[in-house]
């Protein structure tokens, strides 16, 4: 595989993979403001989501990397 593909490979990769995080830390602090939540909970709240939908896709595109030639 060239140079250059790998290289977009994992831009690609890297730049959904924030974009899916930030989504659902988005998607969590609004769940948790519309239930009622105070903000400073909502935050938290997000900010977990976005931790953990990090850690997982990045397992996930290492995994991926793992496997490729």
């Amino acid at each position: 595989m060239p140079l250059e593909a790998v290289v977009v490979l994992i831009v690609v990769t890297a730049t959904l993979v924030l974009l899916i995080a930030v989504l659902s830390a988005v998607a969590a602090g609004l769940l948790a403001r519309r239930s009622g939540a105070p903000i400073s909970s909502a935050l938290v709240q997000g900010g977990m989501a976005f931790g953990a939908a990090l850690t997982l896709l990045a397992l996930l595109a290492s995994t991926i990397a793992g496997l490729l030639p």
